[in-house]
């Protein structure tokens, strides 16, 4: 008796249980929507459609491990495990791209201090904790971004409401001045100014310890949201960045595939140019343009590996997936990439473009306070701006330049942007702040420029980015996603690029397995972005 009391009490509970979740309601609702159907996996579709009223997943684990990138340096995997359904499963990875500001000619005790700075980096632990649901994370993150643009909005207000008092209490001093004290100050100033040393180099802010723990598990949690969305990525990012509202069409960035690695140190004079990149022409799909990218490239291998007398030969492949090789001068490097697309019936101009990398913070001596262009020429920053606006005038199809100053060089930068800024993209890259302080100052630190290379390395997260992207869109900016030097597996970054809306997208080139991973990353976004009609 006591048993069949006791089997009756569990029912009774069992019942007041389902029903309180609705249960036998839902469970009618399934089956009378499914039997018209009749679908050959009855169970499967009574899964898909309860699935829907089940808890939101909660991440519930971060596992953090040390792993390799794709030059055998040392960095951070971030997994992540959710508690799915009451079972927990891993429900994506991550791993870190590394990236160093040494220059190729810095000294053995630079490279070794380096060295621990990147090993510092990862070696700070992961915390093992559980927690919030990944919609209550974004719900969050919006209101955090709320919070941010009302503050800025005060912040401007004020700063407005100061600039007009400041006007007004200065204009009667500016009336009482005569001209001909404005014109002697102005003399004196520009005396001033002749004799000025260069801005002193400064410093690279410090890579905290543990910062690829801060980055690896932002990108981590960003692909969990898109994985338990079922969306991919790419999506995800524009809708973090355009308050969930989903865009129609999405265009895909311009990639800048590196050809040439033209190394600094090498025993030929050409310094001025670090990188030489190509970029097919807007009209070209991405697969069209990549294609072309690759005949050129097939083009200038064979000419470097049977050199003549005057031509450089082929040294390998570098770090960045391209030839490396060096030159005696600009003209004998571009003269060579004009011959390679006339091979093969293209022309620099109007069936591919090229973009230099010059990395100019490599190339200045301090001791002489000028860069060195070529082995024994050098050029004071005021020169170099007159040389920039001569090689584009004279090679037209340079449309972009990377890093031609020094980011302290900020009159300069000013100079050749009202020279060159309707002719070619002037790119700061290393020229530019951290990201950090980007996002503190809003500016790019810099007077004047076209656009900005941004980095997903150490403590960067994906908000950074979504903010940041924002800032550069108000300011009239373009946006370039940068791949840094020791280069992942993860494609992440192509999907942040495409989300984010970036104009180009600098990944290396084509010669490296985890840079290659990335251009078909790019292949298979565009197939599914036409597929779906949302291919601007």
């Amino acid at each position: 008796m006591e048993a069949a009391a006791r089997l009756a009490r569990l029912r009774r509970e069992a019942a007041e249980y389902y029903r309180g979740h609705r249960v036998p309601e839902r469970m009618e609702e399934a089956l009378n929507a499914l039997f018209p159907l009749c679908p050959e996996d009855l169970y499967g579709e009574l899964a898909n459609y309860l699935s829907k009223f089940s808890k939101a997943p909660v991440i519930c684990r971060l596992v953090g491990r040390k792993v390799f990138d794709g030059v055998g340096q040392p960095t951070l995997e971030v997994e992540i495990y959710c508690t799915v359904k009451n079972y927990e499963k891993r429900i994506c990875s991550t791993v870190m791209a590394t990236h160093s500001q040494i220059p190729e000619n810095a000294l053995p005790e630079t490279i070794e201090a380096d060295e621990k700075e990147r090993n510092d980096s990862y070696f700070d632990p992961v915390i093992f904790m559980p927690l919030p649901s990944v919609n209550t994370l974004q719900a969050r993150w919006k209101e955090k971004r709320k919070l941010k643009s009302k503050k800025k909005k005060d912040k401007r207000e004020k700063k407005n409401k100061r600039k007009k008092k400041q006007q007004k209490s200065l204009l009667p001093l500016l009336c009482a001045i005569q001209p001909q004290h404005l014109s002697q100050k102005r003399e004196e100033k520009k005396v001033l100014v002749e004799v000025k040393p260069i801005p002193p180099a400064e410093r690279a802010e410090p890579v905290p310890c543990g910062s690829l723990a801060i980055g690896g598990t932002s990108l981590a949690i960003a692909k969990a949201g898109a994985t338990i969305l079922h969306v991919p990525l790419y999506l995800h990012t524009a809708l973090l960045k355009h308050s969930q509202k989903s865009p129609k069409e999405m265009t895909l960035p311009l990639p800048m595939v590196t050809l040439l690695n033209c190394e600094k140190s090498s025993p030929t004079k050409l310094k001025l140019v670090k990188e030489v990149m190509l970029i097919p022409p807007v009209e070209l799909s991405f697969k069209q343009g990549i294609e072309r990218v690759l005949n050129i490239q097939k083009e200038m291998t064979r000419l470097l590996e049977c050199p003549g007398k005057t031509a450089p030969a082929l040294k390998g492949i570098s770090r960045l997936g391209c030839l490396t090789t060096g030159y005696d001068s600009l003209e004998q490097l571009l003269l060579q990439m004009q011959i390679a697309c006339k091979n093969i019936g293209l022309e620099l101009g109007t069936d591919m473009y090229l973009a230099l990398n010059c990395a100019a913070h490599e190339l200045m001596d301090y001791g002489k306070e000028k860069y060195e262009i070529l082995t024994g020429t050098f050029k004071s920053p005021d020169e170099m701006v007159a040389m920039y606006v001569e090689m584009i005038n004279k090679f037209p199809f340079i449309i972009a330049l990377i890093d031609p100053l020094r980011k302290e060089d900020r009159e300069q930068w000013s100079s050749i942007c009202c020279a060159l800024g309707s002719k070619c993209y002037l790119i700061a890259e290393d020229a530019a702040t951290q990201i950090s302080k980007l996002k503190t100052d809003q500016n790019i630190n810099i007077a004047m420029c076209s656009g900005v290379v941004l980095k997903y390395i150490n403590q960067t997260k994906v908000s950074d980015l979504i903010e940041l992207t924002g800032i550069l869109d108000g300011q009239r900016h373009i946006t370039i996603l940068g791949s840094p030097d020791g280069e992942s597996s993860d494609e992440s970054l192509v999907d942040l690029a495409v989300g984010l809306g970036a104009r180009f997208l600098k990944l290396g080139g084509l010669s490296r397995g985890e840079r290659v991973a990335k251009y078909n990353r790019l292949l298979a976004i565009e197939e599914e972005l036409a597929a779906n009609g949302a291919l601007r």
